[in-house]
């Protein structure tokens, strides 16, 4: 049975792109669909418990199935958006999502008035030009642009405005906020224009393949952290982060990676590898998020709309912010 579902997957390869994008819209969208529905009914039957302590962590639960859920259907919008308009489209959106979560980093770390030449700088100079090498796939200088020439750039900036209070402090948070919300999803949309052999348009599959992958080892983490005995690693980050939840998460993503082997250049084995180095990037990656949020004093990004405008886009797209440089640099130099 295990040969001829390799066998059948194998054939899937040899497929046009426009079948494989149909199979890989119905196998998407109707997971999404049966999980949402369950997810549904759980919170339904979950919701007319109300006994006090347990209600809490049962809505503690509930609320980290909604995130879950909502990354993948943000994901998953996020692919078809970035199949139907091109690289070009794909690039254009992700450089608008970057705005949208470093917009919402911005708003819940201390800032003051002196910081905002570097944050004019971050916003309307870094951040588009970053793309703009993404789209021009001058993919040398968009590696090192924003880690070299960026990061010296924001504490002259900060420097000319005259205000040395927590200056180190205050430019630190500025870079790790560009680090994160620009350099590090702005590596979504350049897997599209990756120049691969024998893979000429078909760069989606591999942004597909890492939002899957990356997905598949955050939701196992999460599932497993409730079914082990807990050892956390950081309490104080958080109570839930272990190694061998950890390590379940990136099993997830590998048997996930190899199942998808037929949507990239390589073969399964080197597949269940990339997924894995993804997955287990992006979960470390949340993991620092939590740490940056118990830094800020808020629980999720965008508990705070009502003030800051936050939305918790953060929340959704910081494993991927992550995983998403580390899997771009893995494909382009390791495994193809």
């Amino acid at each position: 049975m295990n040969l001829n579902l390799n066998l059948n997957l194998h054939l899937l390869r040899d497929w046009p792109v426009d079948s494989q994008v149909a199979i890989l819209f119905v196998m998407l969208f109707g997971a999404l669909a049966l999980v949402s529905m369950a997810v549904v009914a759980y919170t339904a039957r979950e919701a007319d418990d109300d006994a006090g302590r347990q209600h809490l962590g049962r809505h503690e639960r509930k609320a980290g199935l909604q995130r879950d859920l909502g990354a993948l259907w943000i994901g998953a919008v996020v692919f078809w958006i970035g199949w139907i308009s091109g690289a070009a489209g794909a690039t254009l959106v992700f450089g608008i999502f970057s705005f949208l979560a470093l917009r919402e980093f911005i708003t819940l770390v201390r800032t003051r008035r002196g910081d905002h030449r570097s944050l004019l700088l971050a916003f309307f100079a870094a951040l588009p030009l970053q793309y703009l090498l993404v789209g021009l796939r001058s993919f040398d200088l968009f590696t090192v642009f924003i880690p070299v020439y960026v990061f010296l750039a924001i504490p002259v900036a900060s420097a000319l405005a005259g205000d040395p209070e927590r200056f180190l402090e205050r430019n630190a948070k500025i870079q790790w906020g560009v680090m994160v919300c620009v350099y590090g999803l702005s590596h979504a949309p350049a897997l599209l224009l990756l120049n691969l052999p024998r893979y000429d348009g078909r760069g989606a599959f591999l942004l597909f393949f890492l939002v899957m992958a990356t997905a598949a080892a955050q939701i196992a983490q999460e599932l497993a952290s409730r079914k082990l005995r807990r050892r956390p690693v950081a309490r104080q980050i958080d109570r839930s982060f272990s190694f061998r939840a950890w390590g379940v998460g990136m099993a997830a993503a590998a048997l996930v990676g190899a199942l998808l082997f037929w949507i990239t250049p390589v073969d399964p084995l080197r597949a269940a590898v990339m997924a894995m180095v993804a997955g287990g990037c992006g979960t470390l990656g949340e993991f620092v998020m939590r740490a940056l949020k118990k830094d800020a004093g808020v629980r999720y990004w965008g508990n705070s709309s009502s003030v800051t405008g936050a939305v918790g886009l953060l929340d959704r797209v910081a494993p991927l912010c992550f995983a998403a440089p580390v899997f771009f640099h893995a494909v382009r130099w390791y495994f193809v």
